[in-house]
């Protein structure tokens, strides 16, 4: 990933345009590291809650649920999943008053620890048949911790990137972290694939979806040594300060630009809201209602993963010409035309399903890719690094956090229109952010 991000910053003319630092020092930060560290970083944190989620369905429901129909187990479980979106908004809350205080190193430090421990903790849970109540309450606790650490990893890198664009690559450059979605989910998906594939049913349920978990641990300490680099750097540190991306009290940010950050979220509503009914939600529906195999599922969701990643850089290309806010307005038109094909395509069999999934990651990569920032030029400077990580907090809480839980929830009792009327939804609340935030242009 290195070489291609790197060549398309020095050809882009970003060098010049950002001048981290006036002479060279050792602590000088190439724009092309900061693109590997800001995918690394994602990757590692996408990879944490995908491998939760796919968890969610192949494993929580039996594990720690057994007293409960697959159904009810499988709703359980997503109830727990949502937990983490919930605490995002209270781990950036802590976060900001942490690198106040000590340091953005220190926070950042104290957060991927939280989320890597209480990745890795999940490995060691106990069944229900073992501990009873106690091993729910554990997953609970360990969810949290994951939603509290992921609120507090927010490291500003993607802001500085581009921010420090040159005007006609900003699409461009905003796409880069949120390829960290397709990469962690193709990391996750093919591990309990091929565990999933190789192991007995008894094997993988006794000890083999524990791995995942472990492995995550360690790409978390990798993201954090290579975004620690980044952040501890002097030149890095001016550079942030200069561009004013520091943090603020939330509750100040929210008193004085609480409608900014709202639009933020909004804008993003589409996406998000397409987000889990794209990775988690399909898999847990297929799995309890169609003869597909997992193991088939996962192969083509890994598919559409890619496919979504080639998307989400084409989105940048895209947004350079025709402008983010159109591409997302655009996005958000599809996606809500493609709610309606929803309930037909899920209900169509395995070739349904295949075209659903890869579908979805396609559209899931061109919206998702521009989602990030689109109308964070609202904020006042000093409030743009907190407004914009409040804003994609709210996103996924009001988007995505929810998603699994309601779609799988109402389509097992109204069918499955209840995943358009969802989709519908968050297709809505974009157009109606994005015309709103052009209302508000227009008046200043």
């Amino acid at each position: 990933m290195y070489q291609p991000a790197s060549a398309a910053l020095a050809g882009s003319g970003y060098e010049s345009s950002v001048s981290l630092a006036g002479a060279h020092t050792d602590e000088d930060v190439t724009p092309g590291e900061i693109a590997v560290g800001v995918i690394i970083g994602r990757s590692s944190e996408y990879f944490d809650f995908f491998v939760f989620g796919i968890a969610c369905v192949l494993v929580f429901p039996g594990l720690l649920f057994p007293f409960l129909s697959r159904l009810d187990g499988t709703l359980m479980a997503f109830a727990i999943f949502s937990l983490a979106f919930v605490a995002r908004p209270v781990g950036t809350a802590i976060s900001m008053a942490v690198q106040r205080r000590w340091g953005r190193g220190t926070k950042l430090t104290l957060a991927l620890f939280m989320l890597g421990a209480s990745t890795a903790g999940m490995a060691f849970l106990p069944s229900y048949a073992t501990a009873g109540t106690t091993a729910i309450v554990a997953m609970i606790i360990l969810r949290i911790g994951q939603g509290l650490g992921l609120g507090g990893s927010w490291d500003g890198l993607p802001s500085l990137l581009a921010m420090s664009a040159p005007k006609d690559r900003r699409g461009w450059f905003s796409m880069v972290g949120q390829l960290g979605a397709p990469i962690g989910f193709v990391l996750a998906a093919g591990l309990f694939a091929y565990l999933h594939s190789n192991l007995t049913s008894a094997e993988f349920l006794s000890f083999g979806w524990r791995y995942p978990f472990f492995v995550a641990f360690a790409i978390n300490v990798v993201a954090l040594f290579a975004r620690l680099r980044l952040v501890v750097g002097q030149s890095y540190a001016e550079r942030l300060q200069e561009l004013e991306l520091q943090p603020v009290s939330v509750t100040k940010v929210m008193r004085e630009e609480g409608g900014n950050v709202l639009l933020g979220a909004f804008a993003a509503l589409a996406s998000f809201a397409l987000f889990h009914l794209a990775t988690v939600f399909p898999l847990s529906w297929i799995a309890m209602y169609s003869e597909q195999s997992i193991g088939d599922v996962l192969e083509v969701q890994i598919i559409g993963a890619m496919l979504a990643a080639i998307a989400i850089m084409f989105s940048g290309w895209l947004a350079d010409r025709v402008g983010r806010r159109i591409l997302l307005g655009t996005m958000a038109v599809l996606i809500g035309l493609f709610s309606f094909a929803t309930p037909w395509l899920l209900g169509a069999g395995t070739v349904g399903n295949n075209i659903f999934l890869l579908t979805s990651f396609i559209l899931l990569g061109l919206s998702y890719g521009q989602a990030s920032g689109t109308v964070t030029s609202n904020f006042s400077p000093r409030f743009r690094y907190t407004g914009a990580a409040l804003s994609a907090d709210l996103a996924w809480l009001m988007g995505a956090g929810f998603a699994p839980l309601v779609a799988l929830g109402l389509s097992a009792r109204f069918g499955l229109g209840a995943v358009s009327l969802y989709l519908l939804s968050g297709a809505i609340c974009t157009l109606a952010a994005l015309r709103i935030n052009r209302l508000i242009e227009r008046k200043e």
